[in-house]
């Protein structure tokens, strides 16, 4: 083994943060919390996804696809970035691409997608989510101070802040809504408050029960999703945030959409984003979307299937070999190295002991004879998709804690560790694939 870097001094450890490090990563899946304790590695990434977020502040708009194999770490970066975004003084959201959430569909999948975007809202105080009500709070706060100071009602400041919101589609409803909100926090009517952070939230599915329990006549509709995001990220910069960043991961779900109609019309969305936030039409709003290469790359079913898109997001090509280009709208992950592997194993001993160095149960010792096995076991994949490399060795800590006495020695020739796989699309009738190659055409700009 070559020489390794030495390790850093590493901050102060939080037994909770501790917990959810470990937990999570254990059970092969990316920490919210403590990201600062366990990062390594990929810092141009890091200082390009940066300077987006600046931009983003400034009133502009931003859009990255955050390409990796899978295992490779792509949402620990989101949510390396998503953090750095709160401390930014943006507000994130998150969610996850699934069945039944979709950027388009017809059958509520869109309008579950942006409910969980809402409910995912995190600020710098509420870093762990449910953050909509605070920031509504505040800009109704903010109205009340401003009206203190002279003869004008809240309400009336209100109406005026959100008159530009009211020229965009759906925003008439919305600063409806914030009135309706204005008048249950002036009233102590909790009912209303609720009622309102309901529709903002996109929880109503029937125009009717809107329209009884706000007077709107409209709620957010899978066709308007994106229109009420846009809208979110102006109202946030009126709370006095700087803007909105929506982290969307597991794009790889629309890639295994079935039906080629309903994959063709969520990479149609796609393009409006991308066409949005590349032509600066998005104030304060960016987006950062995480798939695999086969999302991105495919003919038959990924992004590239799509003339448009691949058009837009095809490679540089005076790019030659070991260039790079961070001002892409894709930004492929590169392939950790094997020092930055030692340095995580380091930095997750360290966090397994809470930073006390007297209680580390392997040496420096056991931490490159572990290297050595994983590299024996499955190659260069331990330091390419570390995912298997990290819960092996965390498993490994938690048998020498738990069981005092134990020789890491004999425990590790036992270790089996399997390399990481992308779960295969699942099976069903591919309805329409034919059809929808036939009319290629048809959708190509």
């Amino acid at each position: 083994m070559s020489t390794k870097p030495s390790a850093p001094s590493k901050p102060a450890i939080k037994p909770k943060d501790r917990d959810a490090i470990l937990q999570s990563l254990r059970a092969g899946v990316a920490p919210r919390v403590g990201l600062q304790h366990i990062q390594v590695g990929r810092v141009d990434e890091i200082k390009a996804l940066v300077a987006d977020l600046e931009r983003i502040a400034d009133g502009g708009s931003g859009i990255r696809f955050i390409i990796g194999e899978y295992g490779s770490g792509k949402t620990f970066f989101l949510h390396l970035i998503r953090a750095i975004a709160l401390e930014r003084g943006l507000v994130t959201c998150h969610a996850d691409l699934a069945p039944d959430r979709r950027l388009h569909a017809s059958g509520g999948q869109a309008r579950n997608l942006y409910a969980e975007l809402l409910r995912s809202m995190a600020t710098r105080t509420k870093p762990q989510g449910g953050a909509l009500p605070s920031v509504v709070e505040r800009f109704v706060t903010s109205a009340m101070q401003e009206a203190a100071s002279g003869s004008v009602s809240p309400e009336a400041i209100i109406r005026e802040r959100l008159a530009a919101l009211q020229e965009m589609v759906g925003g008439y409803d919305f600063a409806q809504v914030l009135a309706a909100y204005w008048r249950a926090f002036d009233t102590s009517d909790e009912t209303l408050k609720s009622d309102a952070i309901r529709w903002l939230r996109g929880e109503f599915t029937t125009r009717t029960d809107a329209r009884a329990a706000l007077g709107v006549r409209a709620i957010v509709e899978d066709a308007s999703v994106y229109d009420h995001l846009k809208l979110m990220a102006r109202f946030v910069r009126l709370a006095g945030y700087k803007g909105l960043v929506l982290c969307l991961d597991e794009l790889v779900n629309l890639f295994k959409l079935a039906n080629t109609q309903a994959r063709r019309s969520n990479y149609e969305q796609i393009l409006r984003i991308l066409n949005d936030s590349l032509q600066g039409e998005s104030v304060g709003l960016g987006f950062l979307m995480g798939g695999t290469p086969d999302f991105l790359m495919d003919p038959r079913r990924g992004l590239y299937s799509y003339e448009a898109l691949q058009s837009r997001l095809a490679e540089n090509t005076f790019l030659q070999e070991g260039m790079v280009d961070w001002t892409s709208p894709v930004l492929r992950l590169a392939n950790l190295q094997p020092e930055d592997i030692y340095v995580l194993l380091h930095k997750l001993r360290h966090v397994q002991t809470l930073g006390k160095e007297s209680e580390q149960l392997l040496p420096d010792e056991g931490i490159q004879a572990f290297l050595v096995h994983c590299g024996q076991t499955i190659g260069d994949a331990y330091f390419r998709t570390p995912r298997q490399t990290i819960r092996a060795f965390l498993n490994l800590l938690a048998v020498l804690e738990q069981n005092p006495g134990s020789d890491w020695r004999q425990l590790l020739g036992k270790i089996f560790i399997e390399q990481d796989h992308e779960p295969t699309i699942t099976s069903g009738d591919d309805e329409g694939d034919q059809a929808g190659e036939d009319s290629l055409a048809a959708f190509k700009l």
